[in-house]
């Protein structure tokens, strides 16, 4: 099995209208809404600590 990665990927996005919020609970018992930004924030540096794994051959 092999991990295709490729950063000229093109990916689809279709935005959904978000009709239920979504929320977590924080350190101090705080309701803390989820946002998009939080999500992207994630996201990007999810994808900044991605280690593409080593050539073989």
């Amino acid at each position: 099995m092999t991990l295709q990665n490729s950063s000229d990927a093109k990916i689809e996005v279709i935005r959904q209208p978000q009709e239920l919020p979504c929320s977590y609970i924080d350190a101090k018992g705080h309701e803390v809404q989820i946002t998009e930004e939080m999500i992207q924030q994630a996201c990007s540096e999810l994808e900044q600590r991605l280690v593409k794994p080593a050539q073989q051959g």
